[in-house]
């Protein structure tokens, strides 16, 4: 089963949902916790759903879970059982999906979309140590103890029935074949594997992207890669680079341009999100196949970036 395969045949591009986080910030909540977004899971999560909606409403054929920076240990110190730890993983799931369904139960939704999919968020280990290791990598663990380190709740949320996993803001080449080598043990599942990258050319560890994509594309469950929370300046470049190795579709979304500063906790600079479909023509004409938005994009993104492919490129 490859559901971005399956949506790739019905429609020529793919709309992804945008930012989670720093929209739920946008909304009232304060982040500014080792969980981050997965601290809304425990109290609030009837907002995450909301969100959710408002992605789906604003045309997005993806939502992604919040599910990014929960994992089991991070729940665990905040004194969680494993079981809550589990459960609230599986909450993420859940959440995307009510929204999807009920998106979906309205036959006026309907008209000229696909039956939006659910992605379960699988973030990088450095979202777990809340420092901004996922724009640096070098974590110093092997490719075993990463293995070790997303099994669990790789697991969780394999159970909830996601339609696929978002492996995403992966800094380096090691904990992309740990994340690869666990979908063996999910063989029912597909994952798109998108990567930070320092520049147009690297991953944030500084590993060349070609080569890297190259690698990671090649694995029979990896449905799509590609880059995310990355500044919009350097797609156009990495996705020349990655098509030019693989075949395989193009993810990309990007942040607003911005950094995040761990630790004043903060994103400093300017915008480069100006006009979004502007931006995405020019990464749909290199390959893209997937584009939506990460840190610092709203649902009116979105809207502006469906709008732009129902009426450029779904139609002509």
């Amino acid at each position: 089963m490859n559901p971005i395969a399956e949506a790739l045949a019905q429609r020529p591009l793919l709309i992804l949902d945008g930012a989670l986080a720093t929209e739920l910030e946008r909304r009232g909540c304060d982040l500014a916790d080792p969980l981050w977004s997965a601290k809304v899971l425990i109290e609030n999560p009837a907002l995450i759903q909301a969100v959710h909606a408002d992605y789906f409403a604003a045309g997005a054929d993806v939502a992604i879970t919040a599910s990014y920076q929960a994992t089991i240990p991070g729940f665990l110190a905040r004194g969680l059982s494993e079981a809550e730890a589990i459960a609230l993983l599986q909450r993420s799931v859940a959440l995307a999906r009510a929204a999807r369904d009920d998106f979906w139960a309205d036959p006026a939704n309907r008209q000229g979309r696909i039956r939006p999919l659910v992605a379960a968020s699988i973030g990088p280990y450095g979202a777990y140590l809340h420092d901004g290791s996922e724009y640096r990598g070098n974590y110093g663990l092997s490719v075993a103890e990463l293995i070790a380190f997303h099994r669990p709740r790789m697991a969780a949320l394999a159970v909830a029935e996601p339609d696929l996993f978002a492996c995403e803001t992966i800094p380096c080449c090691d904990e992309a074949r740990a994340l690869v080598a666990l979908l063996a043990e999910f063989p029912h599942l597909t994952a798109w594997i998108s990567f930070s990258a320092r520049d147009g050319a690297h991953t944030s560890q500084g590993e060349p992207v070609a080569e890297v994509a190259a690698e990671i594309a090649a694995h029979p469950q990896v449905a799509a890669v590609g880059i995310n929370c990355t500044a919009p300046r350097f797609m156009l470049d990495l996705i020349r680079a990655i098509r030019s190795v693989t075949d395989k579709p193009i993810v990309v979304y990007p942040n607003s341009g911005e950094t995040y500063d761990p630790v004043g906790q903060c994103w400093i600079g300017t915008t480069e999100i100006g006009n979004v479909a502007a931006q995405a023509r020019q990464w749909y004409a290199a390959g893209a196949r997937l584009i939506g938005g990460c840190c610092r994009t709203t649902p009116d993104h979105i809207r502006a970036l469906a709008a732009w492919a129902a009426r450029e490129v779904e139609h002509g």
